[in-house]
């Protein structure tokens, strides 16, 4: 019987080591979930904020081709009336942007930009910045070219 009480006296603690490591495996694959799923509520919000922008985008795209006089026999644009109301400081850009402010975050700091050249052909950028990252952090953007005919 003596034989057996060493190899017993050896092996005490051995289960709770174990114990301790799987609590250490379990908590290490816990923390793992909540960092993803951290990261996919900051992928979410930014596919969000980017449809936000295209949609922006694509409203004031939408007015140019709504709201610009276009020249009776060729029925083209006329380049002049877009520049005057659309570029950035024009009537129907100032207008839009509080909407633009009102949907993205940091929009006000860095503001859109549009720029409609001789030809027609307007670019707009909109800018923002999620709640989240911090204000020295480069903002996202979104970028989109149109011709107005």
């Amino acid at each position: 019987m003596s034989h057996h009480k060493p190899l017993r006296q050896a092996q005490s603690g051995i289960m709770l080591l174990e114990a301790l490591i799987a609590i250490l495996i379990f908590s290490l694959g816990i923390l793992a979930l909540v960092g993803l799923q951290a990261t996919a509520i900051n992928q979410s919000t930014d596919a969000r904020y980017r449809s936000e922008a295209a949609l922006l985008a694509n409203d004031i795209i939408g007015q140019m081709w709504a709201t610009t006089d276009r020249d009776p026999i060729t029925r083209l644009a006329n380049p002049a009336t877009l520049q005057a109301n659309f570029n950035t400081g024009g009537a129907l850009y100032n207008a839009w942007l509080p909407r633009v402010n009102a949907a993205l975050p940091g929009a006000g700091s860095n503001p859109p930009t549009i720029v409609v050249d001789g030809q027609g052909i307007a670019t707009i950028t909109i800018n923002w910045l999620a709640p989240y990252e911090a204000p020295n952090t480069p903002a996202h953007n979104y970028l989109v070219v149109a011709q107005i005919r």
